[in-house]
């Protein structure tokens, strides 16, 4: 039986895309360089500081990778407190306090910066309902690298078998698949231009899903 449910966030529980686009190209602009909108979709699930590894592979940019991310959560800073029209994703938060008033251990493991995701935390008041929060930060390589999964599994009370993982983006999904923990793959409409087909299953809305049905799973 399913006991815990490992969350992405981007995508899943909030939709920050359009203010990382918007920072990101914003900053492109700034460094001169023009990047097409297939690159941009491969960078989704990877953390800022690999997606200027690879800006600096690609272009040849001058200064340091933390630099780069520093400028760029800067300017992402300042368009998420400014902008008023954030939301959580459309029926996340029923099931986020479905799956936590029925007993269901709720971890987050996303490939945004700790700055980023306790702004959001705050912003929606969640940290009630989840034991622990997983940064892409603290890891040398991005999904689909399943190392972000196997860690949060660990801080899991539960069996990695008994966890399940919520992804909108492929290289998270592939990564929930390298380290074989079952995967709902969510078709987020803010996430453009993901394969999703090595999900153990997807939805479109999260009406589909609740507590009974998670802890049927795998």
């Amino acid at each position: 039986m399913i006991k815990t449910v490992i969350f992405d966030m981007d995508g899943v529980i909030v939709d920050t895309e359009p203010v990382h686009k918007y920072a990101y190209f914003k900053h492109f602009e700034e460094l001169g360089i023009d990047v097409t909108p297939e690159l941009y979709a491969t960078f989704t699930g990877n953390s800022t500081k690999n997606v200027y590894q690879k800006i600096k592979n690609l272009f040849g940019v001058e200064g340091e990778v933390n630099d780069l991310v520093l400028r760029k959560r800067a300017i992402f800073n300042d368009a998420f407190d400014t902008k008023p029209n954030l939301e959580l994703i459309s029926g996340v938060e029923n099931l986020i306090k479905d799956l936590h008033k029925n007993g269901l251990e709720l971890i987050l493991a996303s490939s945004a910066s700790k700055s980023t995701i306790e702004r959001v935390f705050r912003r929606f008041s969640l940290d009630q309902y989840f034991s622990h929060k997983v940064s892409g930060e603290d890891f040398p390589k991005s999904k689909p690298d399943p190392s972000i999964f196997l860690h949060a599994a660990s801080l899991s009370k539960n069996a990695k078998d008994e966890c399940i993982i919520i992804e909108d983006s492929t290289s998270g999904v592939k990564a929930a698949n390298a380290a074989e923990i079952f995967c709902v793959g969510y078709h987020s409409k803010n996430s453009k231009l993901q394969n999703l087909d090595g999900a153990n299953m997807t939805i479109n809305d999260f009406s589909e899903i609740n507590a009974e049905i998670v802890k049927k799973l795998n």
